[in-house]
C-alpha cells in the first residue's frame, strides 16, 4: 500500500513526516466537539427565534441598596470610627507625609540639583565608573530630565516620581516578604496563589474604588492601591527564585554547618537574585502604570495632565505628558536593568577607577543629596525655567486635525481610519453586540458550560457558567455583553496579529532583531499613553478602545509566541526536516504543537491585558462597564463602580476558563 492510500501526507521527497488522523476519526475520539457544536447551534437558533435575551428580573439581586448604605456609612464614620482613627488614618497620614517629603526634597534641590542627583543615581546603578554601561545609563537619565523640562512637564514629573519612589519601595518590601513566605512554606504558597491569581485578573481600576471610600480622593488611596497592584510580581518571582535554588548549593551550605537563616542569607537569596531583580523591574513598570491611572482619584502628576487633556480631547497636551511618562519609564527600566547587570558580574559591586565601590556608593549619594539640598536654592530657580520650554500642543493639534481630515477619511478609494472605524462599528461590533443581546440567557449559559467542559471538564464548566451567571445576578447583563463584544473582537485581532508576527519573527531572526526595540518601547508605555494616537486616528468610538487594546496587548503575545517556538526541541525539528517535511509542515505539525503551552500562556495574557484596557477604553467611547467604573471612581459611587468592576472580573474568569485547558485536556 502506498503512503498516499494509507492516509499519510507525502512530502516532496516521498517521505511521510507526520501521520494525520482523519477528521471523522478525530471527531469520534473527541465527542466533546459535538457538544460544543450543539451548544453553538442552540445559540444561533434560539437567537433567531426569540430575538431577545434579557436576564430575568426575578433572578437579579439588588446590590445597589446595600452598597449605597455602606457608602453612606463610610462617609459618615470616616472621621469618627475607631478603625479610621487608630489604623486607616495613620496609614493615610504616613502615605501623604512620605510623598510630600519627597516633593519637598525635589523643591529644595531645585531643578539643577534634582537632575544632577538623578543622573548620579543612574550612574551609580550602572557601575559608578568610567565604563560604557555607567556612562550610558547616566546619559539616559540626564536626557530624560532635560526632555521633561523642555516639554514643560517638570512639576508633574516630580510629583509622579515622588509617588513612584514611595510606591516602588513599599511594593518591593511587601512583595519580598510575601515571596519569602511563599518560597519557604508550602502552606503559605497554597494560600497566596489564589490571591495573586485574583489580583492578576482584576483590572487596575478595580483596586481604586474601595480605597477611595476608605481614604478619600487623593494620594493615600492611589498609593495603597498601587502597592497592592504592584506587589504580586515581586512576590511571585521571589518565591520562584527561592524554590528554584540549586539543591546542591543548599546541601553544601548545610554540610558546612549553616543554619536555616544562614542558608537563606548566603545561598537561597543570592541564587534567587536574578528572579528578584526581574520582579523588581516588573513592579516598577506596574507601579508607573498604576500611578498614571490613579490620576482619576486625584493623585496628580503626569497622569492627571493626560486625564484632563483627554477630557478636553486636547491631543497635543496629552501627548506632551505621554512622552514624559514614556521617558520616565525608559529611565526606570534602563536604571534597574543596569543595576541587575552590574550585580550579575562576578566579584564586582560596581566600582571604577575613582574608588567609588560597594558600600561607599550609598553614603556618597547621601552626602551628595545633602550638599545639593543645601546649595539648591542658590543654583537657580526651583522649577524648570519657562523660557526653556517648548509648547508642542499647537503643532500636535494641527497635525491631529490634518490626520482627521486626510488620513481619517480623505484617502482615495480606501477612505481612511475614521471610515474604517465606522465600518468596524457598523458591520462587526454592532452585529456582535446585537447578536449577544438577542440570544436567550440560558443559551449563553449552556454555551459557556460546553466550552468550559471542552477546556477543562467539570470544574472549568461550573466556574465559567457561574461567572457568567453572576453577571446577570448583579443586574449588568446587557452592559456586560456590550463589553464582551469589544473584548472578543480585541482578543481575536490581538491573537491573529500576535501569533502571525511571533511565528514570522521566530523563523526570521533579522525580523526579530528589528522588532525587539519596538516591543521594548511598547511594553514600557503605560496604558493611558495608547489612547492618544488612537483618538487621533479613530476618533472617540468603541473602535478606538479596541484598537488601543490591540496595540497594548500585542507585544506580550508576540514575545511569548517567539519564545515558545524557539524553545521547541531542535532535535524534533531536525527529525521532521530529515524526513522531508517542508517549512510549513515543520511549523504546523511540529513547532506549533510542541509550543502549545506557550501559546496558551499568550492567550491567557491576551485575555487579562485586553480586559485591563476595557476600563481605559471607556474614556475614548468604549462605554459599557468601563464608563461605569470611571464614573463610579470620579463620583465616589460604590454602588455604580464596584458591581461594574466585579462584572469585569467575572468576564475575565469566564474567558480564562474556556481558553485554558485543564490537566485532563493538556
Amino acid at each position: 500500500m502506498s503512503a498516499a492510500t494509507a492516509g499519510h501526507p507525502v512530502s516532496k521527497g516521498g517521505a511521510t513526516p507526520v501521520r494525520r488522523v482523519p477528521r471523522a476519526r478525530a471527531a469520534a475520539r473527541h465527542p466533546v466537539l459535538w457538544l460544543v457544536a450543539a451548544a453553538l447551534l442552540t445559540v444561533v437558533v434560539s437567537a433567531l427565534v426569540t430575538g431577545s435575551g434579557a436576564w430575568p428580573a426575578a433572578l437579579t439581586v439588588d446590590v445597589r441598596a446595600p452598597l449605597d448604605a455602606l457608602n453612606a456609612w463610610l462617609v459618615d464614620n470616616r472621621e469618627s470610627h475607631w478603625v479610621f482613627l487608630y489604623f486607616l488614618l495613620h496609614v493615610s497620614n504616613t502615605a501623604e507625609l512620605s510623598v510630600d517629603a519627597l516633593i519637598g526634597l525635589f523643591e529644595a534641590l531645585g531643578w539643577i540639583g534634582t537632575a544632577v542627583l538623578g543622573t548620579a543615581v543612574a550612574w551609580a546603578a550602572g557601575g559608578a565608573g568610567a565604563q560604557r554601561r555607567a556612562l550610558r545609563t547616566a546619559a539616559t537619565a540626564a536626557g530624560v530630565f532635560a526632555a521633561c523640562g523642555l516639554l514643560g512637564m517638570w512639576e508633574p514629573t516630580m510629583e509622579t516620581l515622588a509617588l513612584m519612589t514611595v510606591a516602588v519601595t513599599v511594593s518591593a518590601l511587601l512583595g519580598t516578604l510575601l515571596g519569602l513566605a511563599a518560597g519557604l512554606s508550602d502552606r503559605c504558597d497554597r494560600a497566596l496563589r489564589p490571591v495573586f491569581d485574583l489580583m492578576q485578573v482584576m483590572p487596575a481600576f478595580a483596586y481604586l474604588l474601595p480605597f477611595v471610600l476608605l481614604f478619600g480622593i487623593g494620594v493615600p488611596s492611589a498609593l495603597v492601591a498601587t502597592v497592592i497592584y504592584a506587589a504580586p510580581p515581586m512576590a511571585r518571582l521571589t518565591s520562584l527564585g527561592l524554590r528554584g535554588a540549586d539543591p546542591a548549593a543548599l546541601e553544601a551550605a548545610a554540610s558546612l554547618g549553616a543554619g536555616r537563616f544562614q542558608r537563606l542569607w548566603t545561598a537561597r537569596l543570592p541564587l534567587a537574585r536574578r528572579d528578584m531583580l526581574l520582579g523588581l523591574n516588573q513592579t516598577i513598570m506596574m507601579c508607573l502604570s498604576m500611578v498614571v491611572l490613579a490620576s482619576v482619584v486625584g493623585s496628580g502628576g503626569l497622569g492627571d495632565r493626560i486625564y484632563q487633556a483627554l477630557g478636553r480631547v486636547d491631543v497635543g497636551q496629552a501627548l506632551a505628558a505621554g512622552i514624559a511618562i514614556v521617558l520616565l519609564a525608559v529611565l526606570l527600566d534602563r536604571t534597574t536593568a543596569a543595576a541587575g547587570a552590574r550585580l550579575e558580574e562576578s566579584g564586582s559591586r560596581g566600582g571604577g577607577p575613582d574608588g567609588l565601590r560597594g558600600r561607599h556608593v550609598w553614603p556618597a549619594l547621601a552626602a551628595l543629596t545633602a550638599l545639593l539640598a543645601a546649595v539648591g536654592p542658590y543654583l537657580g530657580e526651583r522649577e524648570w525655567p519657562r523660557a526653556w520650554t517648548v509648547d508642542i500642543a499647537p503643532a500636535v493639534n494641527d497635525a491631529t486635525a490634518w490626520i482627521e481630515s486626510s488620513v481619517g477619511s480623505g484617502l482615495p478609494l480606501v477612505g481612511g481610519t475614521l471610515t474604517w472605524s465606522e465600518l468596524v462599528t457598523t458591520w462587526v461590533l454592532n452585529p456582535l453586540r446585537d447578536g449577544l443581546h438577542a440570544t436567550p440567557w440560558w443559551a449563553l449559559l449552556l454555551l459557556a458550560a460546553a466550552l468550559g467542559w471542552a477546556a477543562g471538564r467539570l470544574r472549568a464548566a461550573v466556574t465559567a457558567t457561574a461567572a457568567l451567571a453572576a453577571i446577570g445576578v448583579l443586574g449588568l447583563w446587557s452592559r456586560s455583553l456590550d463589553t464582551l463584544s469589544q473584548v472578543l473582537l480585541g482578543l481575536l485581532l490581538t491573537l491573529l496579529l500576535g501569533f502571525a508576527t511571533g511565528v514570522l519573527a521566530a523563523r526570521v531572526e533579522r525580523l526579530e532583531r528589528l522588532l525587539r526595540p519596538v516591543l521594548d518601547t511598547m511594553q514600557t508605555m503605560p496604558q493611558f499613553v495608547y489612547l492618544i494616537p488612537v483618538i487621533a486616528l479613530f476618533g472617540v468610538s468603541r473602535t478606538a478602545g479596541v484598537a488601543a487594546a490591540v496595540v497594548f496587548v500585542l507585544p506580550a503575545v508576540v514575545r511569548i509566541t517567539v519564545q515558545g517556538i524557539r524553545q521547541v526541541d531542535p532535535a524534533a525539528v531536525e527529525a521532521a526536516r530529515s524526513l522531508g517535511a517542508t517549512g510549513a509542515q515543520q511549523l504546523r505539525q511540529v513547532q506549533l504543537p510542541l509550543a502549545r503551552r506557550s501559546l496558551l500562556v499568550a492567550v491567557n495574557q491576551g485575555v487579562v491585558l485586553v480586559l485591563s484596557m476595557v476600563v481605559i477604553a471607556g474614556m475614548v467611547g468604549g462605554g459599557a462597564l468601563g464608563i461605569d467604573v470611571i464614573t463610579g471612581l470620579a463620583k465616589g459611587d460604590l454602588a455604580l463602580g464596584l458591581p461594574a468592576g466585579a462584572a469585569i472580573v467575572c468576564l475575565g474568569v469566564l474567558l480564562d476558563r474556556i481558553t485554558q485547558p485543564g490537566r485532563a485536556r493538556t
